[in-house]
């Protein structure tokens, strides 16, 4: 007997961003779009600054969830040590998603930008946003300039015995040695993750509607922070390419 297919709709949030999403999945996705909400109204109320990291975190290319959860949480630490955990606080999706083990991609990118864009559709929840690169990995595989390569091969053998679910991944088929070492030796950031290209769209297409309004101008527009360091107009006003938009055929 052939499996039920999933049954997918196109939903599309405030600002006309639409997702092929899966429909058993609304309601926890509203669910979950109200708490994060809350927990950003809760945050600027005690008078800091939010900032959202974008990071990648699936399992995919040669990367693997369980690290990148780890360097999403540590990235979130540093950056709010950098600025003042009394000032900062910065959302991690690794760690706020709260969808079922269902959800896909689109699924998370519909949650995320009905929380990124806010409720008016210029992201007034959010002060920056924070694209993790290469330094950011490089931080937490304690990467010097030298024998980078060798060293992450190290931290995937000596996680192999400790990692359970690295192990399933592993004896699946869906990650190799190899690919965990060229992933997080030439690929680790922001630029090889559909759900990030998406992320980036989203800042730029609200900073976009920002310099449209006279309530915010050029002056008031979302900070945009990669791999550490503010980037230039150019880039700040530039798209990429569609991650997991687009509606269901």
């Amino acid at each position: 007997m052939w499996p039920t297919p999933v049954e997918k709709t196109t939903a599309c949030t405030l600002t006309g961003v639409c997702y092929c999403v899966t429909a058993a999945n609304r309601d926890a996705i509203t669910a979950n779009v109200a708490r994060v909400r809350q927990l950003l109204a809760d945050q600027r109320a005690a008078g800091r600054m939010t900032g959202y990291l974008s990071i990648p975190l699936s399992t995919l290319g040669g990367g693997y969830f369980g690290v990148n959860r780890d360097v999403a949480q540590r990235t979130k630490e540093r950056i709010e040590q950098r600025f003042g955990s009394s000032a900062t606080w910065v959302l991690n999706p690794g760690a706020e998603g709260n969808l079922p083990e269902t959800a896909t991609g689109a699924d998370y990118m519909y949650m995320w930008t009905q929380i990124l864009e806010g409720r008016g559709g210029y992201g007034e929840d959010i002060d920056f946003f924070y694209f993790a690169g290469p330094t950011d990995f490089a931080q937490f595989f304690g990467l010097t300039g030298a024998g980078d390569a060798d060293r992450i091969e190290a931290y995937f053998d000596q996680r192999l015995g400790s990692d359970p679910d690295l192990m399933k991944t592993v004896n699946a088929g869906r990650l190799s040695k190899r690919g965990f070492r060229n992933y997080y030796a030439l690929r680790a950031a922001v630029t090889f993750s559909a759900g990030s290209h998406d992320e980036w769209n989203i800042v730029q297409l609200l900073n976009q509607r920002r310099r449209g309004s006279e309530q915010f101008g050029i002056g008031n527009q979302i900070g945009v922070l990669f791999d550490g360091h503010a980037i230039a107009p150019g880039d700040f006003e530039a798209g990429a390419a569609s991650g997991t938009v687009g509606r269901c055929n």
